[in-house]
């Protein structure tokens, strides 16, 4: 057997060590102790040449696509083998003997997900799960290099076998600012994307304290002050400890730190789940438990240590807002002998609050409803700023007193830089026990979530068309439709057909209400425009507008002039007093597809390739026929695109254009003077609307009108049958969904709920939140070409292919 001479730095006496002898026996004669540098040498020495056992093979005709080392992760275990993967299944062999079955076996079709995480600050760790009657659950593997772990992620992901759970998680953040997903499922969610897993109790996941209240007999969760402050870190809770640590602070050298001990790490996890799994406590603390005074004995006192003592600022793990699981850690169970306090007590079960009346289940409950409450929904993107956002480090943590240890952030240090083993050794060991911040996930503010209620949508009898409620979970799904009055957009289950007419020739291709909410003006493809009376839709005027279709119309508010663009290139001017047609604008060389009029200025959208800005006002006073303006005369700005303009929406601001296109493409200006902000190519195919969601009043986004909710997102509806919401700021997607039909027109309440207009001829309530379609009504026959609602909510109007106009109430009883 070869045999290795290794040598004691204190006696310098020699011992002859077999290359195959196990670590636990790599200690000089003399003294007990052990040469971790050495054993990882000879332990790396030996993995090297490691191969993965074929008599291990599920079928000796797989053919092999990867082969390489890494290492199994479990809490506070980690073990080295060999990981290979076929055609059809992903082996890991280990290096010892140590696992409960020589080779783990995973199919690749029960693959689920695969995410790369993060390992001691490095990006090197990938987990796999696996879905039911696999032997394991989950598989986290740590390899030596970020190249290696992306290179066994691509190899998994292509491979034809491997079958994926769809995960939309652009959209998280916007289902849950929408009230479509929980408080806590969104937390689980951060804590995945930064690299937080039960798997890994160095990066466990970390939950907030919410509540503040654990002596009173009753907890009443509509009291502000009952909670926590979410907009400072648990070390910041105390102003006079606050105040004693910043002092500190000043008096050290660089780089400072406001907190020497963290939030999460595997000490404070298994405080808090020593009872349910006290055997990874025994194997952190070398086979004993933690002095009885020290454990996890009372909510109260350890919420009481956390807001007062200088060394301890730890939050809490998803245990405790988890009803559907039984609170073991909060019950000995086993009855473990875990010592006797000073006082005399045993540690037994945990000291309840007066207001769990005794109950551990009440306990998860209470803080599961306290999570989910509208005080803490108000607050939580404070939090989730200071843990995985924009304040988590940086000039922003200094000024929310959010300052750790340099060793807990990524970047601090390179370990696959750091040579010596005695320096890599020490550092993994501050890392792994004294905690790492989050991977930052957010680099601005995060938005906060929607204080709208949500109400159940109402599906009441519908005249006319055939309504179908998509299953009755969805016909009761709740809908946090934005601050609509009268919460209109909770009825849209009860529109009715309350009238119906045959204008056209041919196709229509616009509406538009009067402000008034008194009459409509239909336009089509028959080049005439057509005015009717509400609720009726008797006609009270048709008259020629050019030569050829005409594409769209809108009434200026607070005037008698409608503007209406045609396929002749211009823009009309229709007068409502007078019946009359007037030339406007020479606007484009090709046709005009769109257009939208706010506050003196004009935007065109034309099959030439471009948006055009132009300054018009019109007077309300005046009620003769505008003279026409010749091309280039008033004109602020163009916006050359790569394919025909189809869709426009000027932001209320004025100060914002969005721009869809034939190709797919939606496009973000910045007004007058028309420089690009984003174009984001969003859809295959026609983008056939785009609306704002801004913080205005009144109507809703209508086929590229401005709407109801926050200033700084767009919604897209296309040929491809998808919905796209973007940010404005980025130009990134915040929420895709798939209709799997194209998408003619909508109307969008600017945050949950959008109405569309199909090629089909349906109409749909589709709910962004949750990601389905509520309700459905057979509209029109052929494509639904354009929608309208009134200022005052109470009309929707739809045009149609099959020329038909139908007028939809839209009310509460």
């Amino acid at each position: 057997m070869q045999r290795s001479a290794l040598s004691c730095p204190k006696c310098r006496s020699f011992t002859e060590l077999p290359l195959s002898l196990p670590m636990t026996r790599t200690q000089c004669p003399g003294h007990k102790r052990s040469h971790p540098p050495q054993v990882q040498a000879i332990v790396r020495s030996r993995q090297q040449r490691k191969r993965f056992d074929r008599a291990l093979l599920t079928d000796l005709s797989e053919k092999e696509v990867y082969e390489g080392l890494a290492s199994k992760v479990t809490p506070l275990v980690t073990n080295p083998g060999t990981v290979l993967v076929t055609d059809a299944v992903l082996y890991f062999q280990s290096h010892n003997n140590a696992e409960k079955h020589p080779v783990i076996r995973i199919n690749l079709g029960e693959i689920r997900q695969v995410i790369k995480r993060r390992y001691l600050l490095r990006q090197v760790g990938l987990e796999v799960f696996c879905r039911e009657h696999c032997m394991v659950k989950h598989l986290l593997l740590v390899f030596k290099k970020c190249e290696e772990r992306d290179l066994v992620y691509e190899v998994l992901v292509t491979q034809p076998g491997v079958s994926l759970d769809l995960q939309a998680q652009d959209n998280m953040t916007f289902q849950w600012q929408a009230g479509a997903v929980s408080n806590y499922d969104y937390l689980c969610y951060l804590n995945s994307q930064a690299d937080r897993s039960e798997n890994d109790l160095t990066q466990y996941p970390v939950f907030p304290w919410v509540v503040a209240d654990y002596t009173s007999a009753d907890l009443d969760l509509s009291d502000p002050a009952v909670y926590r402050d979410l907009t400072k870190p648990v070390g910041a809770l105390n102003e006079e400890r606050l105040s004693r640590l910043k002092e500190r602070c000043k008096d050290m050298p660089e780089p400072r730190f406001l907190y020497g001990s963290h939030y999460s790490t595997p000490g404070f996890v298994l405080y808090y789940l020593v009872r349910q799994h006290p055997q990874y406590m025994l194997c952190l603390q070398n086979g004993r438990f933690d002095h009885p005074d020290r454990m996890f004995n009372s909510l109260k006192e350890t919420w009481e240590n956390v807001t007062a003592n200088p060394s301890d600022f730890k939050e809490l793990i998803p245990q405790f807002y988890n009803p559907d699981t039984t609170p073991e850690f909060l019950i000995n169970a086993s009855n473990i002998d875990f010592g006797v306090r000073q006082n005399g007590k045993p540690v037994g079960d945990v000291e309840l609050p007066p207001w769990a009346k005794g109950d551990p289940s009440r306990v998860v409950r209470m803080l599961r409803d306290a999570l989910e409450s509208e005080v803490v929904s108000a607050s939580l993107h404070h939090w989730i700023d200071l843990v995985f956002g924009y304040k988590q480090r940086g000039e922003e943590a200094e000024k929310a007193d959010n300052v750790f240890y340099h060793l807990c952030y990524e970047g601090s240090v390179d370990l696959g830089a750091v040579t010596d083993l005695n320096d890599r050794l020490a550092l993994e060991v501050q890392i792994t026990e004294f905690g790492q911040v989050p991977k930052q996930l957010f680099s601005r503010p995060h938005p906060a979530r929607c204080s709208t209620p949500h109400l159940p949508l109402h599906c009441g009898p519908v005249l006319g068309g055939q309504a179908s409620p998509v299953g009755d979970e969805e016909a009761e799904a709740s809908i946090g439709a934005g601050a609509v009055p009268g919460d209109v957009w909770q009825c849209l289950g009860s529109l009715q057909v309350v009238g119906e007419c045959r204008v056209h020739r041919e196709a229509v291709m616009g509406l538009s209400f009067t402000c008034d909410t008194t009459k409509i003006m239909s336009v089509g493809r028959d080049a005439l425009a057509k005015l009717l009376s509400l609720p009726s839709l008797e006609q009270v005027r048709s008259v020629r507008v050019g030569s050829m279709a005409v594409s769209c119309c809108q009434h200026v508010p607070d005037t008698k002039t409608v503007l209406v663009g045609s396929w002749d290139n211009n823009v009309y001017r229709y007068s409502l007093e007078y019946g009359q047609v007037s030339l406007l604008l020479r606007a484009h060389s090709d046709a005009i597809s769109c257009l939208q009029w706010r506050d003196g200025t004009l935007v065109t959208g034309s099959l030439d390739c471009t948006a055009r800005v132009w300054s018009l006002e019109v007077s309300a006073s005046s009620e003769s026929a505008m003279a026409a303006v010749s091309a280039g005369q008033n004109i602020l700005g163009e916006m050359d695109h790569d394919s025909p303009v189809l869709s426009l929406a000027l932001h209320p601001s004025g100060t914002l254009l969005a721009t869809g296109t034939e190709e797919g493409q939606v496009a973000l200006w910045e007004l007058p003077h028309g420089e690009c902000r984003h174009l984001v190519h969003c859809h295959e195919g026609r983008v056939w609307a785009v609306a704002w969601s801004a913080a205005a009043s009144g109507v809703a986004a209508v086929s590229g009108v401005s709407g109801v909710g926050t200033e700084d997102r767009v919604l897209s509806a296309g040929q491809d049958g998808r919905l796209v919401i973007l940010e404005a700021d980025g130009g990134k997607r915040v929420c895709v969904h798939h209709l799997h039909q194209p998408v003619r027109c909508v109307v969008w309440d600017g945050q949950r709920l959008v109405v569309c207009g199909m090629t089909s001829g349906d109409l749909l309530v589709f709910d962004m939140g949750a990601g389905k379609v509520i309700f459905k009504l057979s509209a029109h026959q052929g494509a639904i070409s354009s929608l309208a609602l009134t200022s005052d909510l109470r009309y929707l109007a739809t045009g149609g292919e099959d020329r038909r106009v139908k007028l939809w109430g839209v009310t509460s009883e």
